[in-house]
């Protein structure tokens, strides 16, 4: 089955702009440069895409390996039967597992060193439901932290910084103080460390301490737990879960949910995604911008064969088309390119660092400095897809104005001194 005219003659010209040897050797250069600036736009804008996205998630992940997918909190007063909220809210399907928590901030001190902690009392029963970490201790276990015994659990980074280990002691002091004739006198329990843990999150790592709950609701002098933490079966839906519970749940409760804990950090990576994409959509565009030129010299160098194709009964809409499936098929096969380009490397980010590194003999990511040390990708669908459209688009664009001159060329002058 032909195809019409006018995309006949649109596919030749795009043959003859790839063409060696030829007359118009420049309009191949130029075709040529089009093509490998979209390809090589579009293939940057889906790999940077695609590391951010890995950088994301793999922070979130171990964000979520110490957080909850979504916490209930006591209102004004602790809560004391965290049982009856648990049971309520195990009433959503969406709701997995759940662990009362007893929680506050405190300062510890070891030797000469003085730095603020966040404690968690936990009931090491079942943590590890909620916070996979908790079943990762790197020394020790949870069944350590037993009620009465004043144990502790710090991070890995905690304990290389202060130098401890099993079976050190540490003194924690509690914010709220005893009164005595003697004025407000701060609250001290020494406890004894019989765990480290390790959740692959540089801020826990070195800031978190656990303990059995009651010991904890000792050291805050609190009857009844601070909240429920819950785990949900798709972390995405939350949000979603956090606002049914919100509505189901009796009492004076507070529901939050990981992004609001965290909505800062996600809110600056969502703009810088936003930012980066724009910035390298640029790129692209400066690219798919080469083709005004090419079509330009283009209509420039047909302008005896316009002329001819206008005396044989083409309209100028015929002549609009045939340069727009022109500049169209350099776009699409410049962002065929780079897409396949960009999901190749996508896929293969460790491969292609660890070959860059090889080359170039330095390490992108230092372990000592960073705190991962590998790029991570996800490579999304929908981002691609939404690049490929944009790239087209942006081509498509690029070959209106020249082909709308080269409907507005006259016959008569085109053929003067031919």
């Amino acid at each position: 089955m032909s195809l019409p005219f006018e995309y006949e003659i649109g596919l030749r010209y795009t043959r003859a702009a790839k063409g060696a040897g030829r007359r118009n050797g420049f309009i191949s250069f130029i075709s040529a440069l089009s093509v490998a600036g979209i390809a090589l736009g579009v293939a940057a804008l889906i790999v940077v895409l695609s590391v951010m996205n890995g950088f994301q998630k793999e922070v979130r992940d171990r964000m979520l390996s110490v957080l909850s997918h979504v916490e209930v909190l006591a209102g004004r007063v602790p809560l004391v039967d965290w049982q009856a909220v648990l049971k309520q809210a195990r009433l959503n399907p969406r709701v997995t597992a759940g662990a009362p928590f007893v929680s506050g901030q405190a300062m510890l001190t070891h030797e000469e060193t003085v730095r603020g902690v966040l404690v968690r009392g936990i009931d090491p029963s079942l943590e590890a439901a909620v916070a996979p970490f908790a079943a990762r201790f790197a020394s020790g276990s949870p069944d350590s932290l037993k009620p009465g015994e004043f144990g502790i659990a710090i991070g890995y980074e905690m304990a290389s910084q202060l130098l401890l280990g099993i079976g050190d002691k540490l003194t924690l002091i509690a914010p709220q103080g005893t009164s005595t004739p003697a004025g407000v006198v701060p609250r001290l329990r020494q406890f004894r460390i019989v765990g480290i843990f390790k959740s692959s999150h540089l801020e826990y790592d070195s800031s978190l301490v656990l303990m059995h709950m009651e010991d904890a609701a000792r050291l805050f002098r609190v009857e009844g737990v601070s909240g429920v933490r819950l785990l949900t079966n798709d972390m995405m839906k939350a949000p979603q879960v956090a606002g049914e519970l919100a509505r189901s749940l009796n009492g004076d409760l507070y529901i939050r949910d990981w992004s609001q804990e965290n909505r800062n950090w996600f809110a600056a990576v969502q703009i810088e995604k936003r930012m980066m994409f724009i910035i390298l959509t640029l790129i692209v565009a400066v690219a798919a911008f080469n083709l005004v030129s090419m079509l330009v010299m283009t209509v420039t160098d047909k302008r005896a064969d316009i002329a001819i194709l206008r005396t044989l009964g083409a309209t100028p809409g015929s002549i609009m088309k045939v340069f727009i499936t022109q500049g169209a098929c350099i776009g699409l096969l410049g962002t065929f390119i780079g897409v396949a380009l960009g999901v190749l490397i996508a896929l293969n980010v460790g491969p292609v660092v660890a070959w860059l590194e090889q080359l170039l003999g330095f390490q992108v990511l230092p372990k000592g400095v960073y705190f991962i040390n590998y790029l991570p990708s996800d490579m999304r669908i929908p981002d691609v897809v939404q690049i490929g459209l944009t790239a087209c688009l942006l081509a498509l664009l690029s070959t209106l104005y020249p082909s709308w001159r080269a409907s507005r060329i006259n016959p008569a002058e085109a053929l003067r001194y031919e």
